[in-house]
């Protein structure tokens, strides 16, 4: 009898491990039916995102790790001299002070940030040591500016001479009226920089972000985020930028996403993870982004109209959508299919 029970239970044991087995290689097959791996994506928010998806390109071609992609991309535009919205010669808060917020979020759920970072061009790899080598998220200000130093970051002066210029400027009559969508102006057809009279001084000035996104050929997905913030902002303003689940959002089993705009409503709505925990209802991505533009409309329908906020996601079959605000949002994607392409996003107000 106890060998019947036993043998009984064995037999249980097997069925269930084959049962699982079985589930297992189906749901493998499937997702390579449709289209999880094998199909590698970057996606990245306006013109300057072309620079960075090409960046991030170099990596995903050789079947490398999305998140290496990611970082290299977004380094790009922190880099770039003439880009006063991301990195180095950002425009400067009130007090003529450069400072940067940054996260990034790999397949595992992982995540660093850093915020009202100084001194340090590419946030976005402070932000990757703050995720692989402490057992925090987030750093701030002269905590993170000190972990930066303490890995190695080189400390410079991110004020350029034409910043300074801007602000010094922008003091003499000390308002803030943002230009929507001021850094799609910026770049020619090609994602070049190029001369843009809007940005001379005496004029004013709109910051904003890269959100990047993509998915390797083994179907994993990360994600980065980085910005300068809002021009002449009150020192120690952080927007949505390094902000996990409100300017990014990293979930491997159903998709990623990440915004542009004025991070203070994004804030609000936790935006990416709204848009990605909406993919997981099964909205598409273009859905999932208008549904979470439409949330902000309810809630400040009069503000609304006069900002700029838009959402850019990634599922994982690698379908990709966008949805803003206003007319002019823009986003570059970069695949064995979309040679690099700009698309205008749809929007809420025509």
């Amino acid at each position: 009898m106890k060998d019947r029970r036993s043998f009984l239970k064995t037999a249980a044991l097997g069925a269930a491990v084959f049962s699982l087995d079985s589930i297992a290689s189906a749901a493998d097959a499937q997702a390579k039916k449709g289209g999880v791996t094998g199909k590698p994506i970057v996606v990245s928010t306006w013109d300057f995102g072309r620079a960075a998806n090409s960046a991030a390109w170099e990596i995903l071609k050789k079947g490398g790790r999305a998140l290496d992609a990611v970082e290299a991309g977004v380094r790009v535009p922190e880099a770039d001299p003439n880009n006063h919205t991301v990195g180095y010669s950002g425009y400067p808060d009130r007090d003529g002070r450069v400072t940067l917020d940054a996260c990034i979020m790999d397949e595992f759920g992982n995540a660093g940030s850093v915020c009202a970072l100084e001194h340090v061009t590419h946030a976005i790899s402070v932000a990757r040591k703050v995720m692989e080598k402490t057992p925090h998220v987030m750093l701030a200000g002269d905590g993170a500016l000190q972990f930066a130093l303490a890995n190695g970051f080189e400390k410079e002066n991110l004020l350029t001479p034409e910043a300074e210029k801007a602000w010094q400027e922008w003091l003499k009559k000390s308002e803030y009226k943002p230009v929507i969508n001021i850094e799609n102006k910026s770049y020619d057809s090609k994602g070049a920089t190029a001369f843009n009279p809007l940005m001379l001084p005496g004029n004013q000035y709109n910051h904003d972000t890269i959100g990047m996104v993509a998915m390797d050929a083994n179907g994993n997905l990360s994600g980065a985020c980085t910005t300068s913030g809002m021009a002449f902002k009150l020192h120690g303003r952080v927007g949505d930028s390094p902000i996990i689940g409100a300017g990014l959002y990293v979930d491997n089993e159903i998709g990623a996403a990440t915004s542009t705009g004025v991070g203070e409503e994004v804030i609000k709505i936790v935006g990416s993870h709204l848009v990605v925990e909406l993919m997981r209802q099964g909205y598409p991505p273009e859905a999932a982004c208008k549904e979470a533009v439409t949330r902000i409309v309810k809630r400040s329908p009069s503000k609304a109209k006069e900002i700029q906020v838009g959402f850019l996601a990634l599922n994982k079959k690698g379908q990709v959508g966008a949805y803003c605000l206003q007319p002019g949002f823009s986003y570059a994607v970069l695949s064995n299919e979309q040679n690099n392409v700009l698309i205008n996003g749809k929007s809420h107000f025509k």
